[in-house]
């Protein structure tokens, strides 16, 4: 019986050019869930896990199904981009007079 790669390589062969960025993610968030299922359609779970989302935040809604829940995430705001976008774009907060004063 043939057995495939195992451990870094068979990542490689999973991902492709994108294993050093999934091995990246992956230590920030968690392991990878698979990001096809067995019809070979795309996953709401790996769309989730690549917005960084804690698992089941929009795949654990009840009676959601697969095509809402990829327009849910389609629709949705990166956590980490909307944070780097309020740091860059805000203005800072004005100090207030009154409060420096005490």
């Amino acid at each position: 019986m043939a057995r495939g790669p195992v451990g870094r390589e068979a990542d490689g062969v999973r991902w492709g050019p994108y294993a050093a960025a999934i091995a990246r993610w992956e230590t920030l968030t968690r392991p990878a869930p698979a990001p096809t299922d067995t019809a070979g359609r795309l996953r709401p779970g790996f769309v989730e896990w690549l917005q960084g989302l804690p698992a089941g935040w929009v795949t654990g809604t009840p009676g959601l199904g697969r095509p809402a829940q990829l327009t849910a995430l389609g629709n949705g705001v990166v956590p980490q981009q909307a944070a780097q976008a309020l740091r860059l774009l805000a203005p800072p907060f004005p100090r207030c007079p009154r409060c420096t004063q005490m």
